[in-house]
């Protein structure tokens, strides 16, 4: 039973152990994985937790959003009408237009360089604007959105601005038409 000082079982014992540290080398990294994989599903946003501050988390019996003014019952003390918004208060984008753009391919191709002239009507200067370029294939179908804000732009009062060759960001390679809008902007 004994070959060269070492028992059969011995030789064995020894093969039944390199065997699992074989198994257990191969097999952590799959439960490593999957134990990653359950924490990211666990973890990812819910929609109570992806709303903004602004927005409230109550829902009303036919589950869309309701304001907490909505949610009050209407003969508690607190239900309140909220303030009408006037004509003043209007937000700063809405002055605001593209009256021309064009666009270009930089960056081997796939970053995508846009011209345009942004048009202030509004009768104060805005500044932090942002834009959103939706590009599309020759037949119209939609490829890529992508919004930017302009850094260190500021469009006087009843002016207009034009901005040459901004980078956007990176597009589809299809993309052949782009289109342009003012998303965000702030009051000087």
């Amino acid at each position: 039973m004994r070959e060269g000082g070492t028992s059969w079982f011995d030789r064995a014992r020894r093969l039944g152990r390199s065997q699992l540290a074989t198994q257990a080398a191969v097999l952590s990294p799959v439960v490593v994985i999957a134990g990653l994989t359950g924490w990211t599903m666990l973890s990812a946003p819910t929609s109570a937790r992806s709303q903004s501050v602004g927005e409230p988390a109550m829902q009303g019996a036919s589950g869309t959003p309701q304001s907490v003014a909505e949610a009050t019952p209407a003969g508690s003390a607190d239900a309140a009408a909220p303030p009408q918004a006037g004509p003043a208060d209007r937000p700063a984008v809405d002055g605001l237009k593209i009256s021309s753009q064009s666009w270009r391919r930089g960056g081997l191709g796939s970053n995508a360089l846009v011209t345009f002239t942004l048009r202030n009507d509004n009768n104060y200067a805005v500044k932090d604007i942002e834009i959103a370029c939706a590009f599309s294939r020759q037949d119209g179908s939609h490829l890529t959105d992508r919004r930017r804000v302009i850094p260190d732009a500021v469009v006087n009062t009843k002016s207009r601005k034009t901005f040459a060759q901004m980078h956007i960001g990176f597009v589809n390679l299809y993309a052949n038409k782009a289109k342009c809008a003012p998303v965000a902007a702030s009051r000087i």
